[in-house]
């Protein structure tokens, strides 16, 4: 008898498992760095990252965190449905003169569930 109980939770993870990896909602970003290049002082500067869903399920995102206080990020709010668009529109405040590299962390439902974006540039 347990014999045949453990084989069924066997079985039954497997089929779990397996059904869980066919179905997955997957970024592919146009790019993942931008680089600004020259840019001046004081002004703030924006990119709009775009990416499609090309998995089968809608792709939610649940936060892009910005890893320093000089940068903000605006990103689409609602489930993107597979084949659909999505953007993140990520702003950075330049105060410091010198070159600089920022990252943005993305969480999502997707199968990679942390991926960064990075933006670059020299503030002069």
């Amino acid at each position: 008898m347990k014999k045949i109980t453990s084989i069924c939770a066997v079985v039954i993870a497997f089929i779990s498992l397996t059904a869980m990896t066919l179905f997955t909602a997957e970024f592919k970003f146009e790019k993942e760095t931008h680089d600004f290049g020259k840019i001046p002082a004081g002004k703030p500067v924006s990119y709009e990252y775009k990416f499609n869903n090309a998995g089968d399920e809608p792709i939610i995102l649940a936060d892009v965190q910005p890893t320093c206080g000089c940068s903000v990020a605006e990103f689409t709010k609602t489930p993107v449905k597979p084949g659909d668009a999505g953007t993140i529109k990520v702003t950075f405040n330049a105060e410091t003169k010198g070159p600089f590299t920022k990252s943005f962390i993305v969480k999502s439902n997707t199968k990679t569930p942390v991926k960064t974006l990075t933006i670059k540039g020299i503030v002069e």
